[in-house]
């Protein structure tokens, strides 16, 4: 079942939205060479702390940390350590997530550390980012849960090809529902399947988490033997994007952007609903 949202659970998701935001901006400003990945996952837990709000990712199935520092050709789910520390030249994806008041946040971004970045991994992550935002565009009533998943694939399918070869859209992760729970119905594919049909219909009050993750070569990933760690299998980097989204009557709510993903939105010609908070 897809659990609707009322106005009034949305203002309290977008709350939480807020502190997710909170979260990125601390820890980009952390993510420089010679920081360990444990210390981006402190700087996470005092915003949740100053925030007054939860962490939804500590103790998530048995998750050991408030972040997830997915590092080089880490796809997601990267446990923050003190042995893992950033050099000059890496690609870090940070997902972050926060509950206020029992209602959930979570969305995550690909950083770069230091400088001299191979503008193939500059072109990774702006296509990964940019076909999340076409997702967010195809989040309007009347579509069904398949039109973004559509959006991002072609978004992606679209872009010249990279020095490797290609784009692997990654095919065993992908986005979700969202409200009461982190994870919930419907699972959303950054593909299009036909096994899948076309899925539920987008209504108000449906919430979702859209997060496409990408590589510079193989759509196929294994799990390290942590549990947690997924890794592309032919040691390609990747990146990952994610925004949590609440549609209403009036539009979307990028709940975990600052502005409510109104400017990104705006060059989609899609309009956003007013910020719920005022």
């Amino acid at each position: 079942m897809v659990q609707i949202k009322t106005p009034e659970q949305i203002a309290k998701m977008r709350e939480a939205g807020l502190v997710v935001a909170a979260i990125h901006a601390a820890t980009r400003e952390a993510a420089v060479p010679g920081a360990t990945t444990r210390d981006l996952d402190m700087v996470a837990r005092k915003v949740i702390a100053d925030a007054g709000a939860k962490s939804n990712f500590l103790g998530y199935g048995g998750f050991p940390a408030t972040i997830c520092t997915s590092v080089n050709e880490v796809v997601v789910h990267g446990i923050p350590d003190d042995k893992t520390v950033l050099k000059d030249g890496d690609v870090i994806s940070i997902d972050a997530g926060a509950i206020v008041d029992g209602w959930h946040g979570d969305a995550a971004y690909t950083a770069f550390v230091g400088t001299g970045h191979a503008p193939e991994l500059i072109e990774l992550s702006r296509v990964t980012e940019e076909s999340m935002w076409a997702g967010i565009a195809a989040m309007k009533l009347g579509n069904r849960l398949v039109d973004i998943s559509k959006a991002i694939e072609g978004y992606i399918r679209r872009q010249p090809r990279p020095a490797t070869g290609k784009y692997g859209i990654i095919e065993d992760y992908g986005g979700h529902g969202i409200g009461s729970e982190m994870h919930m119905d419907p699972h959303l594919l950054n593909y299009v399947s036909r096994k899948r049909g076309k899925g539920i219909k987008l209504v108000p009050g449906v919430c979702l988490a859209i997060e496409p993750m990408v590589s510079l070569g193989t759509a196929q990933t294994e799990v390290l033997a942590d549990d947690w760690t997924v890794i592309t299998t032919d040691g390609t980097w990747s990146s990952h994007w994610e925004h949590s989204i609440a549609l209403t009557e009036e539009g979307p709510i990028v709940l975990t952007s600052p502005d409510c993903g109104k400017a990104r939105l705006t060059a989609y010609g899609v309009t956003t609903a007013p910020d719920p908070l005022g």
